[in-house]
């Protein structure tokens, strides 16, 4: 029996475990809802009246199976067509880990939403049909997983029961994706045959599968190492707000810790030659010694230095400013991006005016290589030289995205456009 099934976990227990954040991806009927329904309804992570309109709307539908796809399938247009749309996240816990999952959308249309959820991941699920294998949008989320630094896929083969439980199948199935993997440089890969209808494998062993003798998805999920992922870095701090006191002596710097740690008493650079102390780290619980990654705080400073929203607060180790980069961007808006096209760049807490000055190539799904281009389509991954009117520090992508990340925005009506790592 699987430690997600054990009840009565201890407060101690619930204080110490660790958190994985993961995400599924995969084509449109693939099977991601269900998917992540069984691993809700066998995790008992669903609520009575939850599961209770469930199979009554799978009675009313004549299905024989629970639609668990319903679980997680929130909006109406998603319920209507039978496909999901936006990224809809969910929390369960077993014994061993908390899991954040984000399940994103499988159409093309939707890939936006897919880069969201494969960013803050630890851990990428691919499901495929075993009926269809590898096919392009694969391919295509395989390769977002790759720039943004994913170093962990589980591939699902779902639907396995619907090729007979076939282990050739399962084998074909998992040596090309295995070796479409490591071209994009991924090594740490799990194949795993399923079926998220009936159970397969999901979180119980299948007696279907006797040629398979890994473990399950939550089994892998369990006790996956995801230690290699180093979300420490250098200290940085990308200031949101200044906040002044008036008829009191105190002035702080809000904002998120986007990398690294900063206590009081370090030294830190806000550019220019500019460099001061932490005297004072002021959070919601009150004053604290020290501030790690992702905690959001006020910074107190021991000299008065003209600082705004979209400073910079790093320590000995700050990025050099520049007003023009290298960077792969995916194209998330129907407007068409090429040379001479003027935006505005969000990086961090700072917005700027930029220009795209070059599309030297766009990524071809089908193939794995890098063709010549001139313009950046809707879901195109490119590479394109940016021009900013102003400098900033911008550094080389890492730490899921709170290094090195950015949006280029459209002047006009404010929409995204694309979304873009810095490259190294």
């Amino acid at each position: 029996m699987t430690a997600a099934l054990e009840e009565n976990t201890s407060v101690e227990t619930l204080a110490t475990r660790s958190t994985l954040h993961l995400c599924t991806a995969g084509s449109v009927d693939d099977g991601k809802s269900t998917f992540v329904g069984r691993l809700l309804h066998d995790t008992k992570s669903v609520l009575a009246d939850q599961l209770s309109a469930v199979e009554r709307t799978s009675r009313e539908r004549g299905m024989e199976q629970l639609d668990l796809s319903l679980l997680v399938d929130g909006l109406r247009a998603e319920r209507e067509q039978g496909i999901t749309i936006d990224v809809a996240y969910r929390y369960f816990s077993t014994a061993a880990r908390t899991f954040i999952l984000a399940d994103t959308p499988g159409h093309e249309q939707y890939t936006r939403n897919t880069v969201t959820g494969v960013s803050t991941s630890d851990v990428v699920v691919l499901l495929i049909d075993a009926r269809h294998g590898v096919v392009t949008q694969t391919k295509r989320h395989l390769t977002v997983a790759a720039l943004l630094g994913i170093k962990h896929v589980i591939l699902a083969v779902n639907k396995i029961d619907l090729v007979d439980f076939s282990e050739t199948v399962f084998n074909e199935i998992r040596d090309e994706f295995v070796a479409l993997a490591q071209a994009k440089g991924i090594s740490d890969t799990h194949v795993i045959p399923i079926s998220a209808l009936l159970g397969d494998n999901v979180v119980e062993k299948s007696d279907n599968t006797d040629w398979y003798t890994g473990p399950t998805v939550l089994e892998l999920l369990e006790t996956i190492d995801v230690s290699d992922i180093d979300d420490s870095g250098d200290f940085r701090f990308p200031i949101q707000y200044v906040i002044r006191e008036h008829g009191l002596d105190y002035r702080g710097y809000a904002g998120r810790v986007t990398g690294g740690s900063v206590s009081v008493g370090d030294a830190v650079s806000a550019g220019g030659g500019r460099t001061t102390v932490v005297t004072h780290i002021d959070s919601t619980d009150g004053p604290v010694q020290t501030a790690g990654i992702d905690d959001s705080v006020v910074l107190r400073l021991a000299d008065d230095i003209d600082l705004a929203r979209g400073d910079l607060l790093t320590c000995s180790d700050r990025p050099e400013d520049t007003r023009v980069f290298t960077a792969t961007v995916v194209g998330l808006h129907e407007k068409t991006l090429k040379a001479g096209v003027k935006v505005k760049l969000r990086y961090g807490t700072s917005l700027v005016r930029a220009r795209i000055t070059a599309v030297e190539s766009v990524f071809d799904i089908d193939t794995f290589e890098e063709r010549d281009a001139d313009s950046v389509e809707l879901n195109d991954i490119a590479t394109v030289q940016i021009q900013l009117a102003s400098e900033l520090p911008v550094e080389a992508y890492s730490a899921r995205g709170r290094i090195g990340s950015f949006l280029l925005v459209d002047q006009a009506d404010g929409n995204t456009l694309a979304a873009g790592l810095v490259a190294a």
